[in-house]
This record gives C-alpha cells, sequence and structure tokens, in this order.
C-alpha cells in the first residue's frame, strides 16, 4: 500500500527500478487512483510504461503530473544504508529530494543518465577522444555541473536541519557533520581528461556526479566507520527528518510521510523522539506488524491486512 501511495505521487518506487518489476505475475498491468489536495490522480503502468491522468484528463508530461501530485518521505528499515551503506543509498536520497522541490534539477538529472547510458555504450568499443563519445562528454559536463551546484546548495540546507533532529532524537550534544563530496573538485572537464587512459581500459565513465557521495560525521568521526548502530540509526532518521523540513520549505506544501515498519527496530526513546518530531499536521501512514510501541492515548485508525487485502 505504501509503495502504491509513492508511485501515485511521484512515480517512483522505493523498492523497484523498473515498472516491470511492479506488475503482478500474470496480469498485463497494474493502476491505481487516489485524490490528493482536491485533484484526481489516477496511474496506470504496463510493460511500456507509465500514463497519468489528473481529473480525468490525460497528463501529456511527467514533469506537469509531478507538479500536481503530492511530496513523500519514505521512512523504511533500509534507511540504515544511507550511513552504512554504499555512496548509491546516499546519491539516491538526494536526488529523490531535490527531484521534489526543483524541477529543473529533475530535468538535469534525467538527461545526465541518458547522456551516461549512451556514453557508456559508446566506451565499449572507441575511445574517449572519438567524436561520439565527446559530444556525450560535452553533456555530462553540461548537466553533470549543474547536478553539482544544486546538491551543494541542498547539502547546506539540510545539514543544520538533520542537525538539530539528531539532537533531538538522541537526547545528546553530539556534533553531526555533513558534506557533499564533490569527486572533480569543482572540475568536471579536468576531471574527464584525468580519467580517460583509465576509461579506454575499462570502458566505463569514470567521472561526475554518478559517483559522489555525501561524508555523514558525528563529532569529527566517520558515522560509518565510527559510529555505534544507536548513533546510526539516529542519523538515519535524522536525515529522513530533515528531508521532510526541506520539502514543507521549498515545495510550499505538506509531505506525506510513509513509515514502513521501523518501530520494532527502535528502543523506546527514539520511537518516542520520533513521534513527538514528526509534524502533527502531516498525513502519516504506518506500517507494522504490532502496536506495542505505541505508548499515546490517542486511538489511530487501524487497517489490517490479511492474506493481502485490507480489512
Amino acid at each position: 500500500m505504501l509503495e502504491a501511495v509513492c508511485l501515485l505521487l511521484r512515480l517512483q518506487s522505493p523498492r523497484a527500478r523498473q515498472v516491470r518489476q511492479l506488475i503482478r505475475d500474470g496480469a498485463a498491468g497494474f493502476g491505481i487512483a487516489g485524490k490528493v489536495n482536491g485533484q484526481d490522480l489516477q496511474l496506470r503502468g504496463d510493460r511500456k510504461g507509465l500514463s497519468m491522468k489528473l481529473d480525468g484528463d490525460d497528463a501529456l508530461a511527467r514533469k506537469d503530473y509531478l507538479r500536481e501530485s503530492g511530496l513523500v518521505v519514505w521512512m523504511g528499515n533500509d534507511d540504515l544504508d544511507l550511513v552504512r551503506g554504499g555512496g548509491e543509498s546516499r546519491r539516491r536520497y538526494l536526488d529523490f529530494l531535490a527531484s521534489q522541490v526543483d524541477p529543473e534539477y529533475r530535468d538535469h538529472l534525467m538527461r545526465y543518465r541518458k547522456a551516461l547510458a549512451g556514453r557508456n555504450k559508446y566506451l565499449k568499443g572507441l575511445s574517449p577522444h572519438e567524436p561520439e563519445v565527446k559530444a556525450y562528454t560535452r553533456m555530462l559536463i553540461e548537466h553533470g555541473s549543474e547536478i553539482v551546484r544544486r546538491r551543494e546548495i541542498l547539502c547546506q540546507d539540510l545539514t543544520p536541519r538533520a542537525a538539530e533532529n539528531h539532537a533531538g532524537v538522541s537526547g545528546k550534544a553530539e556534533e553531526l557533520e555533513i558534506d557533499y563530496l564533490d569527486r572533480s573538485k569543482g572540475d568536471l572537464e579536468a576531471a574527464f581528461q584525468e580519467v580517460e587512459e583509465r576509461e579506454m581500459r575499462r570502458g566505463v565513465t569514470l567521472a561526475g556526479p554518478h559517483r559522489d557521495d555525501l561524508t555523514l560525521r558525528i563529532m569529527g568521526r566517520s558515522a560509518r566507520d565510527y559510529g555505534s548502530e544507536g548513533q546510526q540509526r539516529t542519523l538515519a532518521l535524522s536525515l529522513k527528518l530533515a528531508q521532510g523540513e526541506v520539502l514543507r520549505d521549498r515545495g510550499k506544501r505538506k509531505p506525506v510521510y510513509l513509515i514502513d515498519d521501523v518501530f520494532g527496530e527502535l528502543d523506546p526513546g527514539r520511537r518516542n523522539a520520533l513521534m513527538e518530531r514528526l509534524p502533527t499536521d502531516s498525513q502519516k501512514l504506518i506500517t507494522t506488524t504490532n502496536l506495542d510501541w505505541w505508548e499515546s492515548s490517542e486511538s489511530l485508525p487501524v487497517l489490517k491486512v490479511v492474506d493481502g487485502k485490507l480489512e
């Protein structure tokens, strides 16, 4: 259900990379519909891709649909990969956030990805000096430079928010630092020249924002290498809470929080701190296998899932 909501609002699954992975075995496709901020959204998917409708009319472009749909914060157990995992998890975090609040970022990212796929294809048999490869290199420099610039601005916005949430959830005055690791050092053209020989040997693009990362430090030490499990979980939560604040401030709308069974992995202190820091005026959809963690007297509307059906 949470995946369907995320897909309906952002045309993106938190789990699957391709539309065909979302189709039930033996089915031709799928459909999702919902009402968001007074707008009727409809989404259909098949092996050819997605089709979208706004208030019954076909949405001719993704950007038109996404401009009218809702904003999303996804929280799940795999959020720990933001701290423990490789750079891809952190890049996806930045891309998902930036694409929701900056339509131009989304355009640069899509064009960059297409150029990257084309360049990698040519590099299998051609050198970086060939005209076909150089044409794609120019595109990667153009759009990649914009991606890096906008990611750096976004990190500056995220850092104080994540630090405040980290202190609130942990209850400790632990200094949190977030820096964007631009491996091209601000000069993509020079970076491509530097890796030319290695690209010829390996046949793959070795420079650009698809290889950048975030560095996360607690009290000056790498959170990945030296953070305790509690510190790492707190940091992951803090990044997602900060994401919601940026969405609200820059997107000018309240995001929907999709929280997928995270409470069983948190101690009571962090569970309570997380619930207290979630905005009271934002909609939250939470999945859980039990409600033992719920300590408030406030009643919750509960849907049960039995044999794959909602009751």
